[in-house]
């Protein structure tokens, strides 16, 4: 097949100014431009947890944006694909012991199609509705900061939410919308509906089976405010929201006649409708060269259960990431999380008879406290290392509820590569 002297233009211009070819390509074909990028993230456990030992878990991302106003003249259009192929395994439960991954990138293992969305904006953005196969927590409670750490106990979203509702998470896609009204340029409202179907996250799901029966749906919400580099010289983000869960879940300790069911022998009871809400902040403290993101960067966030019967009290987060270490690493990140997850008494009551039952005594704490340190080396443009040290205070005993002690603290050595070719 031949091409036009522009698209030769095209490609021979990206060879020369270090864009992929393929990104000319997309540019020549009008409004369709590709992604391909890889994630990957090892772990090896130093001290304390379970078992010393390592593991290694990574996603392969592939996807496209089309610009239906290039491609057709359909005003503010657009559509989303993305796919994900997942592989390795999970340090926290080979060999930690508790439940909260410290590789967030671990979790709907195998090829799945993780979005399918078209978009469609209103008078000039002010109004952004998007819907299709998709996730709840890539539309709320992200965060561009996730990108700096490896730890999943904070990124790539609280893990609060998804201990506390069948919160819908990548790449595990189902039907979903959301909806965002700037009522300024700096203030939003964003309301969202998402299938549960919790059977799609198996492995062996692709993702393609769109027919199976659903739990109900989680509807999340926020209001907040936001400014960024173009608009404010310390650009912030300050937003309170929450969501409503009207799908079932099993009770975390009694049976359906109100008794513990470890000690009944019956099923945990079946519920349904939960709900909580949060607060959270991103906040640039310093910025020494208006020309540049450089500076210091802090965030956190507080979440709390208002209604079910849940697996967690509360949640805390605070963090900073310092964009451009040095004069000679300006593109370089030092970044730093701690997150607290609390556990309820029922949860915990829970614990203990399954502690007991195997012949063992007391309780296991009642909260965990996970830390990240991370710095990020920009090695080129697209390929970019970070080392990262983790240490967890009492890690949790969900994932082994009839251990007969405590989990030692653990120290876990980290590496992530983020490597984007397109």
């Amino acid at each position: 097949m031949s091409i036009s002297n522009h698209a030769r233009t095209l490609l021979a211009t990206a060879i020369l100014t270090g864009l992929s070819p393929l990104a000319a390509a997309a540019d020549w074909a009008g409004g369709i431009t590709p992604k391909i990028s890889y994630t990957g993230e090892g772990a090896s456990l130093l001290d304390g947890g379970k078992d010393k030992g390592s593991a290694y878990s990574g996603q392969l991302f592939l996807g496209a944006d089309a610009d239906f106003d290039k491609l057709f003249g359909w005003s503010g259009a657009s559509m989303h694909l993305g796919i994900s192929s997942r592989h390795g395994q999970n340090l926290a439960a080979k060999n930690i012991g508790n439940s909260t991954s410290v590789q967030e990138i671990y979790g709907g293992q195998g090829e799945r199609l993780a979005n399918l969305t078209l978009e469609q904006k209103f008078l000039d953005g002010r109004i952004d509705i998007e819907g299709g196969r998709t996730v709840a927590n890539i539309h709320f409670l992200g965060s561009d900061l996730c990108a700096y750490f490896q730890d999943n106990s904070a990124c790539g979203n609280p893990t609060f939410v998804f201990r506390t509702s069948n919160f819908t998470w990548w790449p595990v896609s189902s039907w979903g919308a959301h909806a965002k009204f700037w009522f300024t340029p700096t203030v939003y409202l964003h309301v969202g509906a998402y299938e549960d179907n919790n059977a799609q996250q198996a492995d062996g799901e692709h993702g393609l089976n769109w027919h199976k029966d659903h739990l109900g749906y989680i509807m999340p919400y926020a209001i907040g405010y936001k400014t960024t580099a173009d608009t404010a010289r310390l650009p912030a983000m300050y937003e309170i929201g929450g969501w409503k869960d009207n799908t079932t879940y099993a009770d975390p300790l009694k049976d359906a006649h109100g008794q513990p069911a470890l000690l009944s022998g019956e099923k945990y009871a079946t519920l349904q409708g939960r709900s909580g809400v949060y607060f959270r902040f991103e906040q640039q403290v310093t910025r020494p060269d208006p020309g540049s993101t450089r500076g210091l960067i802090l965030f956190g966030s507080a979440f709390k259960g208002t209604s079910g019967q849940l697996i967690e009290d509360h949640y805390f987060s605070f963090g900073l990431v310092q964009k451009g270490t040095f004069d000679s690493r300006p593109d370089d990140n030092i970044a730093f999380v701690v997150t607290q997850q609390h556990y309820s008494g029922n949860a915990l009551k829970n614990l203990r008879i399954a502690r007991a039952l195997a012949g063992g005594t007391g309780t296991p704490p009642s909260s965990m406290t996970m830390m990240e340190l991370s710095y990020g080396i920009q090695v080129t443009r697209n390929f970019r290392l970070a080392p990262n040290l983790h240490y967890i205070i009492h890690p949790d005993q969900f994932a082994e509820p009839a251990r007969l002690r405590n989990l030692d603290n653990a120290l876990v050595a980290g590496l992530r590569i983020d490597w984007v070719l397109l």
